[in-house]
């Protein structure tokens, strides 16, 4: 079997609207489609199970609770927070046959830890308990955790502010034009 992606999408965006997003984040335009749109095809590319997350919890925690017992009985869990428009489908297939080998899944690109973090159906009943803004690093610590070396800047770019969304757009329009 293989795991489920959980896509993040309950957040309020607060940093981005701190730093003068007039839209919802996740509704910001990057190369011309919203970013959660760009994420949920990368997750669609991948072929994966997936769940969206959207109700609108009050914390990470709260969130990632609420997504797992509603996916409860897969065969693991890619946390994915949905400002994370430029992951790969690839990688997150590549993250998920590593997750048939350990319990934690982390990527890494180029020594910088990324997103989705990769838990097992082992620990489901921790992150089944998880509530508040912390998001997983409670259950990160109870498990040895394998660092999963990728090629993919996207498992590091998040759009958390307008600099981070144009420098986002600035990335996307490499991979366009094959730069």
């Amino acid at each position: 079997m293989k795991p489920t992606v959980i896509v993040l999408a309950s957040g309020k965006g607060e940093r981005f609207k701190a730093s003068g997003g007039e839209v919802y984040k996740l509704k910001a335009l990057l190369g011309g489609k919203p970013v959660l749109q760009h994420t949920l095809d990368a997750v669609k590319a991948s072929g994966l199970p997936w769940h969206l997350e959207d109700k609108g919890h009050p914390g990470m925690g709260d969130s990632i609770a609420a997504a797992v017992r509603a996916t409860q009985h897969a065969a693991g869990w890619l946390i994915l927070p949905g400002d994370l428009p430029l992951v790969r489908g690839s990688t997150l297939l590549e993250l998920a046959l590593e997750l048939a080998n350990y319990d934690i899944v982390v990527p890494l690109y180029e020594g910088q830890r990324g997103h989705p973090v990769g838990f097992s159906a082992a620990c489901g009943p921790a992150l089944m308990g998880l509530s508040g803004a912390e998001g997983a690093a409670s259950v990160l610590k109870t498990r040895p955790v394998a660092r999963i070396t990728v090629d993919d800047v996207g498992v590091l770019t998040d759009v958390d502010t307008l600099d981070a969304l144009a420098a986002a757009e600035a990335l996307w329009q490499a991979r366009q034009t094959g730069a």
